[in-house]
């Protein structure tokens, strides 16, 4: 993605840049804290799609890798208020929701069972170089009434950051899958959608102290 810098940070400015087509975007988590616009067309390859991304930004000839930590949406249009990046470094651990892919036979649905899946998306700690492109989930002993909850889960050089008893996926007979409520939990690691009032508010708080803290322990960002 290229970018070019933030000359005037503020509201007015911010409101400006999307009439243009433009997304006020900031940087952070490395020597510096970058403010910086973007075309809403660039967000394409990394927010319309499953796969987990590491971005390659060019903000005026600076260079570097970072991750999409937070996005706005306003809340009518869809159109992109605000995004945050986090910049990645070598030797700092990074937090990503990271897309899970169901591998194998479950015994469980070959006997008529219904599979569900309950999250389709993992936080995990590591290291960029050590970051996985997805996370495989074994269903190939699962039988009716079985899951598979995060504490099971185990990879090399990865930590995960969700609830050890969080289900991933489980199987049910059929009849109870259809019985059993929708669930309505927003999926993690998607863009959750914000008041476009609230996004331009933060455009000053992205200045504010902490998000350097927040990279050093893991990328999150300290909510406001």
């Amino acid at each position: 993605m290229s970018g070019s810098p933030r000359e005037n940070v503020g509201k007015k400015d911010a409101k400006r840049l999307r009439r243009e087509g433009f997304v006020p975007c900031v940087v952070y988590g490395g020597k510096e804290q970058i403010q910086f616009f973007t075309s809403e067309k660039s967000f394409k390859d990394i927010v319309y799609t499953s796969d987990a991304c590491i971005v390659k930004l060019d903000i005026d000839g600076k260079k570097m890798e970072a991750v999409l930590q937070d996005i706005q949406f306003h809340p009518v249009t869809e159109s992109i208020l605000h995004a945050d990046f986090l910049e990645v470094l070598p030797d700092k651990p990074v937090k990503m929701a990271i897309p899970i892919k169901v591998v194998g036979d479950s015994p469980g649905v070959i006997a008529g069972g219904k599979m569900l899946v309950k999250r389709r998306r993992l936080d995990v700690l590591a290291l960029p170089d050590k970051l996985p492109a997805e996370i495989d989930i074994d269903i190939s002993s699962l039988e009716i009434g079985d899951s598979v909850v995060v504490g099971a889960l185990s990879m090399e050089d990865v930590r995960f950051m969700d609830p050890e008893n969080a289900v991933v996926v489980l199987v049910k007979s059929a009849r109870a899958a259809m019985m059993a409520p929708v669930d309505l939990e927003e999926e993690e690691g998607e863009a959750v959608e914000g008041e476009e009032e609230a996004a331009e508010g933060e455009e000053g708080a992205a200045e504010g102290e902490g998000k350097d803290e927040a990279a050093a322990e893991g990328g999150d960002k300290p909510k406001e």
